[in-house]
Order: structure tokens, then C-alpha cells, then sequence
């Protein structure tokens, strides 16, 4: 199954759950219709980090291209959240002819290319996903605090630091 968006209505990264057991979607809507996909949180670190590297060679390549600024979308996910699959693979590219950045998420599966597995596949602006990639980077950030000392997240119910013998912070 394959779905094709282009010039989503809404194209955003959230999470499902308290710091420390969220779920990650990358939730897309297009008129009446939510598409949610599960993802992970390192999957969309990666994301972000290509977005930045595409968008700058663009930036780059063409300094007089006009880039429409999209506002970030700071509202929840829509609701209910539920995924039609586990992302897999992730693609992402720059189509010069039509001006705009293409994703596509593979359903991850234990056998590649089988019959059954879907494709959400979207085309958005090159604001849109300025927008996306900004909005993607503050969920990420949004977690559990790192501890000063070791970097690892800090649980809400106590911290067993390594760097400080296991005394609790």
C-alpha cells in the first residue's frame, strides 16, 4: 500500500506519553485524512540532521530562491494517534523541478520488500520543511533533562549517577 501526499495541510513530529516512555509519530494530514506513522527517536535526530544539510545545500546552490516561511506548529497531534506502521527506512530527497523536499517512510518489516508493506510518501515546500525540521528538533529536546555530569537522562524518580559512585542526584 502506498500513500502519495502532496502539499500536506499538516506535516509535524510528536510524541504519545511522560518523558522517558514516549512514543514518536510523524503524523501528516491532508483535508479530512491523518496519517500517523510510529517512529523512533534516534530516526528523527537523523531526520533533522539531513534536513539541515539538504536545506543549506539548497540555500547554497540557489541564494535567490525564494523560500516561503511556514509557521511552526507548536499544537499536539491530532487525535487518535494510531499508527498505521513502524517506520523502517526513511528517504528523503530535493526535487529541483517541482521546488520541493520528498519523503518517504518504509513500513519496517523482518522480510524486505514484502507484499504487504506500506509507503507513506509526501512532497512538501521547502519552508514546510523548515518548519518541520524545527518544530521536530524541540520534541527531541523536550525529554528528560541530561545530568551535568554523566549526559544520562535524568528519571524523574532519582538518578544513579556512574560519575558520582552511584549516589543519587
Amino acid at each position: 500500500m502506498r500513500y502519495d501526499i502532496s502539499g500536506p495541510d499538516r506535516f509535524v513530529v510528536g510524541t504519545v506519553g511522560a518523558p522517558g516512555e514516549r512514543a514518536f509519530f510523524v503524523q501528516v494530514r491532508k483535508d479530512r485524512n491523518v496519517y500517523s506513522v510510529a517512529i523512533e527517536k534516534d530516526q528523527v535526530r537523523a531526520i533533522v540532521s539531513r534536513l539541515e544539510i539538504i536545506i543549506a545545500e539548497i540555500k547554497r546552490a540557489n541564494p535567490f530562491e525564494i523560500v516561503e516561511i511556514a509557521p511552526v506548529d507548536d499544537a499536539p497531534l491530532d487525535t487518535p494517534v494510531d499508527a498505521m506502521f513502524v517506520t523502517g527506512a526513511i528517504s528523503i530527497s530535493w526535487d529541483n523541478e517541482v521546488k520541493s523536499i520528498k519523503f518517504e517512510f518504509f513500513e519496517g518489516s523482518t522480510e524486505s520488500d514484502g507484499p504487504d508493506d506500506q509507503i507513506l510518501c509526501l512532497s512538501v515546500s521547502l519552508g514546510t520543511a523548515q518548519s518541520f525540521a524545527q518544530r521536530s528538533k524541540a520534541v527531541v529536546n523536550a525529554g528528560r533533562i541530561p545530568c551535568p555530569f554523566c549526559s544520562i537522562p535524568i528519571d524523574p524518580r532519582g538518578h544513579l549517577c556512574p560519575r558520582a559512585n552511584g549516589y543519587k542526584r
